[in-house]
This record gives C-alpha cells, sequence and structure tokens, in this order.
C-alpha cells in the first residue's frame, strides 16, 4: 500500500462527526476567502484585460511601423526606377541627334514612349505607397493614443488592486493555511466531493445547517427523522433537493 492509500484509509477511519465538524468549518473558512476576493471582484480580470490590450496594442503599433518602413523602401525603389527612366529617355534622346534610318528613329521613340509610361507607372505608384504610409502612420498615432490611456487605466487598476490585497493578504494567507489545516482531515472521496458541491452552487456553500426545520441552502423542508439522523452525526446526510451536505446548528459550537 502507498503512502497515499495508508493516508486515505487512516483519513477513513476518522468518525463521521469529526469529518462533519472540519466539513462545516472548512465551508465557514471558505466562505471567509470567497467574501475577501469578491472585495477584488473583477479587478484582477479587469487588469488582465488591459494588459492583454496593452500587448496587442504594442505588436499593432510595431507592425504598423515595419510596414510604414517596408512601403518607404517601396517608394525609394520606384523613385530609382524613375530615375532610371529618365536617363535612359535623356540617352535616346541624345541618340535621336545620330540618327541612321526610319527604323532606328522608331525603335528609339518606341523606348521613349516605353520609359514614358514606366515613369508614371512609377508616380501612380509612389501616390498610393504614400497615401497607404499616412494612412499608416494615422492608425499608428491612435495606437499610440489609445496605449497611453490603456497604460494610465492600467497603473490606476493595479493600485486599486493592490491596495485591496495589500489590505486582505494578511487574513487570506491565515485563513488558507487553516483551510490546509481542515482539508488535511478529510479524505479524498469526501473532499472532491465538496469541492464539487461548491462549484455548482450558486453561494458556494456546500455545507449547511439546518434551520427552522429547512436546508440553509435551498430551504426545503426536512423530514423530523432525518433531522433526528442529521443530530446524531452518524453519516453525511445530503439534501434531497439540492444536493448540499446537511449539518445541525449544535455542530458550530464544537471544535476541530
Amino acid at each position: 500500500m502507498t503512502t497515499e492509500q495508508t493516508k486515505n484509509q487512516e483519513l477513513r477511519e476518522i468518525p463521521i462527526e469529526e469529518k462533519l465538524k472540519a466539513l462545516y468549518h472548512l465551508q465557514k473558512i471558505s466562505t471567509a476567502i470567497d467574501k475577501i476576493r469578491f472585495l477584488r471582484g473583477e479587478l484582477p480580470k479587469e487588469v488582465k484585460d488591459i494588459e492583454d490590450e496593452i500587448a496587442g496594442l504594442e505588436t499593432r503599433i510595431d507592425k504598423y511601423s515595419l510596414d510604414i518602413e517596408t512601403l518607404g523602401a517601396k517608394i525609394a525603389a520606384q523613385k530609382n526606377g524613375i530615375s532610371d527612366a529618365r536617363a535612359i529617355i535623356a540617352k535616346k534622346e541624345e541618340d535621336q541627334k545620330n540618327i541612321r534610318n526610319n527604323r532606328e528613329f522608331e525603335a528609339i521613340q518606341k523606348e521613349i514612349e516605353f520609359q514614358t509610361l514606366e515613369i508614371e507607372l512609377c508616380e501612380k505608384r509612389i501616390a498610393e505607397f504614400t497615401h497607404e504610409t499616412e494612412r499608416k502612420k494615422e492608425d499608428v498615432e491612435a495606437a499610440k493614443t489609445r496605449l497611453a490611456e490603456r497604460k494610465a487605466d492600467l497603473e490606476q487598476k493595479r493600485g486599486e488592486l493592490d491596495s485591496i490585497i495589500a489590505d486582505t493578504r494578511q487574513e487570506e494567507e491565515e485563513l488558507l493555511a487553516k483551510s490546509e489545516g481542515l482539508k488535511s482531515k478529510i479524505d479524498d472521496r469526501l473532499l472532491n466531493a465538496f469541492n464539487r458541491i461548491r462549484k455548482n452552487a450558486r453561494n458556494g456553500l456546500a455545507v449547511v445547517s439546518v434551520e427552522r426545520d429547512a436546508c440553509g441552502g435551498c430551504f426545503n423542508k426536512i423530514p423530523p427523522q432525518r433531522q433526528l439522523d442529521i443530530k446524531m452525526h452518524k453519516k453525511i446526510i445530503v439534501c434531497e433537493y439540492c444536493g448540499r451536505i446537511l449539518v445541525d446548528k449544535e455542530i458550530d459550537n464544537e471544535e476541530v
């Protein structure tokens, strides 16, 4: 038998009454921890969302900046193309002075016309690339403005969250330590059931006491015989309506 199996076997041998006490006090501590974390509200999620948005904006700015550099290189290439075309035109116009026949004249004229069209095409591309560059620059400025706003929001939200955490850290750590101590007295099967019920319960209550002959969780009436069984602490009894673990109010006064 492994150490873990031995431990679970020992825990299963603990009287049901002791387990019920541990479960009830674990519930009280868990509820107290829930209240502390409720104070933080949506702040942790808001901080994470803002951090993600900031990372996205920074990535967008980097991409747009790279796009602007690429467009700048494309514009420079088109300008070089215009310079080359003009140089060819100048040379061809010079060659026209030494034409020997109509065939040479037509060939030179066609080359001049072709290079003129190349210049027009390059100028068109430069206009398109320049327009796209301006649009990208506007996008970068908008993203930078949004980035500055979100960084200010992040600083504020982090300050609020840090303040709440600082105020409640010691209390939460003490409660968590007590919680772990109680969990060590409960076998895995029962602890898993407790966690499952807590997860599914709207208010996080997995263990409730009997209040005015009714379940403290769903408020449905509990038959007298079942209430007597609950008071006996001889077995784990769950509400037949909501599935929560039921204990009597007297257990609240007993130490674990």
